[in-house]
């Protein structure tokens, strides 16, 4: 049994803690703030395939490091995660590799919904979290952009009782808006081609394939004031709809780009500092239902490509949740809120059964991010140089405790 004393809990009263294990050890954690263990639903991993931005020994120890000891992975792996058969490939390999690192980490899979394996849904129904739905053209080769394929889509998520999770981008939208943007080569362009009415078409119909068949309806990275308006007002008429947003999107916005460049470049894109605040007003009303890091990792060579050339996505595990506390700091979020949006709302969407991990944090801890000291296998991370107060310095994970360096 470790024993915590002394501690306080998220809604700061000083409390004695106990986690099962098989050591026994005292803990005298005076000063700092005991959390449960944070839950990410919205990582990319990218084994198999593409290890060489990252892999589940590096994907563990980051997410070890931001105070997360679960993950739910996505399927746009190299080949995707599409059949019965790939899903138990991708599960060896994440076992052997979880066993290499000593990080027991939980770990939940989603299926890719791919118009040529529907029959493979009802064969991976007991074990995966939910079934994942790419709108849009992103990394990988999943986009499903006609509508009798979408409809199939909600409708066996609602047959086999899934989540069915959207990257909700329209496709004809993004080609007919790269043509007009053709000539332009600078990074900021991005946010332009896929702009606020490529998200809103492809929500909207989403929000509408929910209403007819009753699917659960998990809109993920939701970045722009239209979306939530969508949403907000879905909430309201009984739809069945959990809307995700990303620390990207509530901490940087489309003048990033004018010093990340390429490292900006993330689907769907940086949005306006206005779309910044209704994020938060968001979080704020119960609109958003939780935070995902999409934690997209590529190396910092592929980042630096030109325009065209340079694939999207950005890390994000391991400074999720110092984001968040540094935010507390400043009265934009309450640790309780944190904690729902991380935690609580994750279990009662996916009807995950909790578990006893817990997370020690220093509230007032001052660090500066560096990339020398990420655990991503890619090595940066788009806040490098940003002091932020409030850090995870002790996680437990299934009884063992890992000391955060």
């Amino acid at each position: 049994m470790i024993i915590i004393k002394n501690v306080f809990n998220f809604t700061g009263q000083v409390v004695q803690w106990e986690v099962p294990s098989t050591e026994n050890r005292i803990i005298d954690a005076k000063g700092l703030t005991l959390f449960p263990a944070l839950i990410d639903p919205h990582v990319h991993f990218r084994t198999p395939g593409l290890e060489h931005k990252e892999n589940w020994n590096t994907g563990a120890l980051a997410a070890i490091y931001g105070g997360i000891t679960t993950v739910f992975d996505m399927p746009n792996t190299l080949p995707p995660c599409i059949t019965e058969e790939r899903l138990k490939q991708k599960k060896q390999i994440i076992n052997q590799q979880l066993q290499e690192i000593g990080i027991p980490l939980h770990y939940h899979l989603y299926l890719g919904a791919d118009k040529y394996h529907f029959d493979q849904i009802y064969k991976c129904r007991q074990e995966i979290i939910g079934l994942k739905v790419f709108m849009g053209a992103s990394t990988g080769d999943l986009v499903m952009d006609d509508d009798s394929s979408l409809h199939a889509a909600f409708s066996l998520a609602k047959a086999h009782n899934l989540v069915l999770a959207v990257h909700a981008e329209d496709e004809e939208k993004i080609l007919e808006r790269k043509a007009l943007f053709k000539d332009r080569k600078d990074y900021k362009v991005h946010s332009e081609i896929r702009n606020c009415e490529v998200a809103v078409i492809a929500v909207q119909k989403a929000l509408e394939l929910a209403k007819i068949y009753k699917t659960r309806l998990y809109l993920l990275h939701l970045s722009t004031k239209k979306e939530i308006d969508l949403v907000r007002q879905a909430k309201k008429e009984g739809v069945c709809v959990f809307a995700e947003t990303t620390p990207h999107h509530l901490f940087l916005n489309d003048t990033a780009y004018e010093t990340l460049n390429g490292k900006a470049q993330v689907n769907p894109p940086l949005r306006t500092p206005l779309d910044n605040e209704a994020l938060w007003e968001a979080i704020h009303d119960g609109t958003i239902d939780m935070i995902g890091s999409d934690h997209a990792p590529h190396t910092i060579e592929e980042k630096k490509l030109a325009y065209g050339q340079c694939p999207s996505g950005l890390p994000g595990i391991q400074t999720t949740l110092p984001l968040l506390l540094n935010a507390h700091h400043e009265k934009k979020i309450t640790l309780d809120k944190i904690v729902k949006l991380m935690k609580f709302n994750i279990e009662n969407l996916f009807h995950l059964l909790p578990n006893d991990d817990v997370v020690l944090v220093d509230l007032a801890c001052e660090k500066k991010i560096e990339d020398r000291n990420m655990k991503t296998k890619c090595g940066w991370t788009p806040y490098a140089g940003r002091i932020l107060k409030g850090w995870p310095i002790t996680t437990i994970l299934r009884g063992k405790i890992y000391e955060l360096d």
